[in-house]
């Protein structure tokens, strides 16, 4: 099991997903939860903090606070995706990206998509430095993924398991998906609902897929990749038909990916590279001509060299 948790990884690995992290937080802010900053203009009284807000405790939403809130981690966030101080600056952002999930969800509602997401924030300081491009292999950064991955999984699990709860099997053959599809489906949707018992095959098929999830780990890696796609195109199917975006979720399940192989910086240096050397071969003299003129050629008048 030790070995297992702490299998290594190449850095260059953890350096790419740490990017990816990074940069998500900061385009959460701005796309995904911007209405987060709506919260310090509803009355104090309507705030019910988690528990982990009453515990700690946490101050009541000010619209200062949350301004704040807002461009310190905003800022934070980029500068983490650097690389740069991987200590300082991660634990900072997972602070102030709690506090923002804790403005965010003491209102009512609670997104269980962002579980993986809290827990990759909260384990990637502990991962070190990394570079990309890295080859270097860590355990520390193969701890880091391997926990984001079992948050990832125990995300489906445990949403199978809330589901069988709280609605009993009665869930698997409810209306649980005529009722998204009549609040907020798409034309797509309305094809796949007017298929007779479709949409309660559909039910059993995301308990036992969420059930099931757990089985990822035991697969060999080009099956586990494939089952990683599967999950992906699962999510593709949900914002298709019922526009429920797991984006959090799709950025934590990125640890599963080998995304070392990824290298974007790289690649356009390359190709610019590449236009550079194709722009010189375009200008430059064809074989045949010399110093101004074909080879052959008088250099003064450019006749026909000869008696």
């Amino acid at each position: 099991m030790s070995r297992w948790l702490t299998e290594a990884v190449p850095r260059g690995r953890v350096a790419a997903f740490r990017t990816l992290i990074y940069l998500f937080v900061a385009a959460d802010l701005v796309v995904f939860t911007p209405w987060v900053r709506n919260r310090a203009a509803v009355p104090g009284e309507l705030y019910q903090p988690l528990l982990i807000g009453r515990v700690l405790p946490l101050p009541t939403p000010t619209p200062a606070l949350v301004a704040a809130l807002f461009w310190a981690l905003l800022l934070l966030a980029l500068l983490a995706a650097s690389g740069r101080a991987p200590r300082l600056l991660g634990w900072s952002v997972f602070a102030l990206y709690l506090e923002w999930m804790i403005v965010a969800m003491s209102y009512g509602k609670v997104d269980h998509d962002r579980f993986g997401l809290l827990v990759a924030l909260a384990v990637l300081p502990t991962a070190g430095r990394a570079r990309h491009g890295d080859t270097t292999r860590t355990e520390a950064g193969g701890w880091a993924l391997r926990v984001t991955q079992i948050a990832v999984i125990c995300t489906y699990f445990l949403a199978a398991w809330a589901k069988l709860r709280f609605g009993g099997l009665d869930w698997l053959t409810g209306s649980v998906l005529a009722r998204a599809i009549i609040r907020r489906g798409t034309d797509l949707a309305d094809v796949i609902a007017s298929v007779p018992y479709l949409l309660i095959v559909a039910q059993f098929g995301i308990v036992a897929f969420e059930l099931l999830s757990p089985v990822v780990f035991l697969l060999r890696d080009r099956w586990r990749l494939a089952a990683v796609g599967f999950f992906y195109s699962f999510h593709l199917v949900t914002i298709a038909t019922i526009t429920i975006s797991f984006a959090p979720h799709l950025a934590a399940m990125a640890s599963f990916l080998p995304l070392e192989r990824i290298r974007p910086i790289v690649w356009a240096r390359r190709l610019v590279a590449r236009r550079g050397d194709g722009g010189s071969a375009a200008t430059a003299d064809p074989p045949e001509v010399a110093n101004g003129r074909r080879v052959g050629q008088d250099p003064v008048v450019g006749r026909p060299a000869g008696p």
